[in-house]
């Protein structure tokens, strides 16, 4: 907990210009997948992300599917043979997405019933919140991160 009130009492900005760029939220996070309907099923039936809207960009040949998270969104893309993304060995970029829930278990239970395979359950050791992980139909690792009282500040 240290680093994280140091690092917010580092500010490299003055106060009228940190009213300007303020980062509100996370907007969106872009998934590009390599089979749509597996991924928007997977997405929408398996974790039950309500679809926003679902449209055709015949000029990209690409389907994109907005997923509500909160009150942030997942975009999911298709096209035309995506290269794989390397998930092991870990690779500098984006590591992982990490949903927000309340309790463990039942999501664990539920992907059980899918099939989906979850890593054994371990303790963050500077939040003392629990976690686990699984993987999309393309391998992202995706992580479940224990917060029961939501809204709560874990850096």
């Amino acid at each position: 907990m240290k680093r994280c009130r140091d690092a917010m009492r580092v500010s490299l900005i003055d106060k009228q210009e940190a009213e300007v760029l303020m980062l509100n939220a996370i907007h969106h996070v872009a998934i590009i997948c390599s089979d749509y309907n597996r991924s928007k099923e997977f997405y929408s039936q398996v974790l039950g992300l309500p679809i926003i809207r679902e449209v055709w960009r015949a000029e990209r040949q690409s389907w994109k599917c907005d997923l509500q998270v909160g009150m942030a969104q997942i975009e999911l893309f298709s096209f035309p043979n995506p290269p794989p993304r390397s998930s092991q060995p870990e690779a500098r970029g984006l590591r992982h997405l990490a949903f927000r829930v309340k309790v463990l278990e039942p999501i664990i239970a539920r992907l059980g019933k899918f099939g989906i395979s979850v890593e054994p359950i371990r303790i963050d050791a500077h939040t003392q919140q629990r976690f686990t992980f699984f993987a999309d139909p393309d391998g992202l690792p995706l992580e479940l991160y224990e917060d029961k009282d939501e809204g709560s500040t874990t850096c």
